[in-house]
Parts: C-alpha cells; sequence; structure tokens
C-alpha cells in the first residue's frame, strides 16, 4: 500500500466532511492494544479511542455477537421491544445495583436524559419547581446544549451562547461553595468521580460524600457522570464506588458498547417512574446490534478486568512517576485512578501527541498543560513501559 494513501483520503475528507475535525492519522484496523494505518504502520494505542476501546480493539467476543446480532435483527425502534435489548438492561441493573435504565447512544444523550429526568421528578414526583443545576469548574459533560451549559469550560462555549439558562458552576472539590450555590429551584447537582477533559483530577477525599449529604440536605438529585471512568477503567465498575456512595442517577457510555455508540442511564425507581411514555425518547437507543456488543462487554468485566485495570494503573502511575523524579522540571503532577491517568506538565502537552505518534504511541491531552493516558484495560505491562518511555522522550525533546 503506497504512502498516498493516507494522503488521498484525508484530502478528500477536507472536501467534503465540516472543518471540525482535523486528523493527520488515517486507520484502517485494530487488534488489543493497538492500531494500524493505512500504510501498515502498527501503533499503541494508549487512549483506546477516548477511552472507549476498553477491551481493546476488534476483540473476537464483541465482533462475533455484533455479527451474530446484525444477521438477526439490526434494528426495530423501541416501538418494539427486543431481548438482547432487555438482556442488557437486566445485566447493567444487576452489576450497579440501580433498580432502572435507560438506553441511549451516546454519553452527551445519557446526561441530557438526566437533565431532563431531573426536572422532570421535581415536578412530577414532587410538585417542586426545580429547573437549576449546579455543575463544576473544568468539568465537561458534552456538547449539546444542556450536556454544554453544564460543562465548566467557558472555551467549549464560545459562539453557541445563550446556553440553557441556571446553570451554576463553582471550584471542583469545595463543598461550601456547593452549599451556597444550592436552592429551593435546584433539581441537581452533576459531577464527574475523575474530571477527565478537565484534566484527569480525581474528586478529593470526602467530596462525593459531602456532595450526597449536600443534596439530601437540600432536597435535590445527585447526578455522577461516569461517562469516561465507568466499566471498570478506575479500578471498581464505578469511580464513585471508590467513595462509598449512591447517586440518583449515574450516566455512563464511552466503554459500554465495546466501541460501538451506547450510552446509559440508571436510576433509582422512585426517579425512573417519572420516565413515562411520551416524556422522552430515542430512535436507535436499545438498538440491537449496539446492545449486543455491549452485552458482550460486561460479559468481558468479569474475567478480572477490574482488577487488572487497578493493578496495571498503579503500575502506569508508578511508571509515570518514575518519569517526574527523573525530570522535575518537566513534570508538576501524576494524577488518577486506575487506568485513567494523567500527568501534568510545566510546558505545553499538545504538540508532544503527534511527536509520540511518529514513534508509534498513541496519547491524549486533557487540558493546555496535561497528557491523558487512558489505555485498553487488555493492554500489557511490557506494552505500558514502552509507552512511557516514549512519553518520557517526547518531553525531553521538547525541554
Amino acid at each position: 500500500m503506497s504512502e498516498s494513501r493516507s494522503a488521498d483520503v484525508l484530502a478528500r475528507l477536507g472536501r467534503v466532511l465540516t472543518p471540525n475535525y482535523r486528523p493527520t492519522l488515517v486507520l484502517e484496523r485494530g487488534e488489543g492494544a493497538h492500531v494500524y494505518d493505512a500504510e501498515g504502520r502498527r501503533y499503541l494505542d494508549l487512549l483506546a479511542g477516548l477511552a472507549v476501546s476498553s477491551f481493546g480493539h476488534c476483540h473476537p467476543a464483541i465482533v462475533a455477537a455484533v455479527r451474530d446480532q446484525v444477521g438477526k435483527l439490526a434494528h426495530v425502534s423501541n416501538l418494539y421491544a427486543t431481548e438482547v435489548s432487555v438482556r442488557l438492561a437486566e445485566r447493567l441493573t444487576e452489576m450497579s445495583g440501580f433498580p432502572r435504565a435507560y438506553l441511549c447512544n451516546s454519553g452527551t444523550e445519557a446526561v441530557e436524559a438526566a437533565l431532563k429526568l431531573a426536572r422532570l421528578h421535581a415536578r412530577k414526583a414532587r410538585g417542586e419547581d426545580r429547573f437549576e443545576f449546579v455543575a463544576f469548574d473544568r468539568s465537561f459533560h458534552g456538547r449539546t446544549f444542556g450536556s454544554l451549559s453544564c460543562t465548566g469550560q467557558p472555551n467549549y462555549h464560545d459562539g453557541f451562547e445563550p446556553l440553557v439558562p441556571g446553570v451554576s458552576h463553582v471550584p471542583y472539590g469545595d463543598l461550601d461553595a456547593v452549599r451556597q450555590a444550592l436552592g429551593p429551584r435546584t433539581a441537581a447537582v452533576i459531577v464527574e468521580a475523575v474530571q477527565g477533559e478537565g484534566g484527569v483530577r480525581p474528586a478529593p477525599e470526602g467530596f462525593l460524600a459531602g456532595l450526597r449529604s449536600a443534596c439530601d440536605d437540600a432536597g435535590c438529585l445527585l447526578i455522577v457522570d461516569e461517562i469516561q471512568t465507568g466499566m471498570g477503567r478506575t479500578g471498581r465498575f464505578f469511580a464513585h464506588q471508590h467513595d462509598g456512595i449512591r447517586p440518583d442517577i449515574v450516566t455512563v457510555a464511552k466503554a459500554l458498547g465495546g466501541g460501538l455508540p451506547l450510552g446509559a442511564l440508571l436510576t433509582s425507581e422512585e426517579v425512573g417512574a417519572v420516565f413515562v411514555p411520551g416524556t422522552h425518547a430515542t430512535t436507535f437507543g436499545g438498538n440491537p446490534v449496539v446492545c449486543a456488543a455491549g452485552l458482550a462487554a460486561l460479559g468481558l468485566l468479569g474475567d478480572g478486568l477490574i482488577e487488572r485495570a487497578a493493578s496495571l494503573g498503579s503500575r502506569l502511575t508508578e511508571l509515570l512517576e518514575g518519569v517526574q523524579a527523573r525530570n522535575p522540571e518537566l513534570v508538576r503532577e501524576v494524577r488518577g485512578r486506575g487506568l485513567l491517568v494523567g500527568m501534568e506538565l510545566t510546558l505545553p502537552a499538545r504538540p508532544l501527541v503527534p511527536r509520540a505518534l511518529e514513534l508509534g504511541v498513541i496519547l491524549g491531552v486533557a487540558g493546555d498543560h496535561v497528557l491523558r493516558l487512558a489505555p485498553p484495560l487488555v493492554v500489557d505491562e511490557a506494552d505500558l513501559e514502552a509507552g512511557v518511555r516514549v512519553v518520557e522522550t517526547v518531553i525531553r525533546e521538547v525541554e
């Protein structure tokens, strides 16, 4: 395959797609923790498709489940039931402990559903006119208007104002600020157990428990966004479980579909009951093919991958802390949970990503100065060591 293949695809992309994406690499296939470009070059994927491909690329169990289901029934809409979507919901409720699930297509859709559900619950179940939300600085919840309005990063807002009214943002980790922001019109607080796009920042000790208490005192719901942190990535099924709390609503997506677009909202019997016919819907949510992929993905978690994420996450943090110790003038901090780790640098992080790509490693960023690593849960230790060697190489080159 000639070198012109990638250039040809990228040139055609530039002629027909809107320019909000500017890829420089054309990928054609993947296997495990590696992907291959149009010229056959292999890359170690330490970002896992933005924490989507947690089970690696083209896991045989997921591929088989998708092939089987697409040969039977690809789509029917939610006017009808399919056993595979019911089985997925059963498995999700069993593993999470939440008795009700709403299936959708993405994390943003799950957040939108959560926001609507919180308002509807206040009005229909409690008879209270609660419609405001408290969210956090540096948070990220999606790009649709509701989720964008809750996202606490003004650069994502630029050009889309006015946003949905009634959202206030407070510093992440500041319980006093939360309590001051809560009021009789607050429908919910929405929070990430680990801020992903905001710099890979785990919740400070006691913060999530304090949020739970504050929401109870204020009579509002607590929504935990587990879109990036769920499905075992942090060493528990959900990251909030490290803190021993129970939210009212949890959103999950990314890794849930095993590489296919699948999201879900999980909630209690009492809160979920207000989603009656006509209140909320999705054409593709609960699609049989993606539900088959999701079922296969959930099945793989039972093979010790959650525990593996905890142990390999500790090893990855140890390796990166070694880089920090050798380069204290370049690395401010290493932080994260499980296999979601950020390295905060004293230099801009974004220019390091294309250089790492040249060396065969896919990295991500989480803000201006943070390199983000979210490798597949199936990655092996040798690949982590090789990837971290590339990280150290690229940060030293910029020095």
